[in-house]
């Protein structure tokens, strides 16, 4: 399975969003320092979920982090993530 859809489905599975948007941005990343090459390490991810209301930014980002930890210690390199609630939806991302 591809690290996109290995992300795709975790997120899905840990935080049953509303909306979710996985972005492989490895390509504007080739030949970086810490770019393994794979085309699969560079990801931005949008997440809106129940999940998250009540919850600071920091511990969103934490909860997004500890779902994928085990992307996070392998191929993923870099990962921006906007995580938000749904009445937060309309703000930009």
């Amino acid at each position: 399975m591809r690290v996109e859809e290995q992300i795709t489905q975790k997120l899905r599975q840990a935080f049953a969003p509303v909306s979710l948007e996985v972005v492989n941005d490895s390509d504007r990343h080739r030949g970086h320092a810490g770019a393994p090459g794979t085309g699969e390490s560079h990801f931005t991810i949008k997440v809106v979920s129940d999940r998250f209301v009540g919850k600071s930014r920091l511990e969103r980002h934490r909860m997004v982090n500890d779902v994928l930890a085990e992307e996070l210690k392998g191929p993923v390199h870099a990962l921006a993530i906007s995580a938000l609630a749904p009445e937060e939806r309309s703000r930009p991302l």
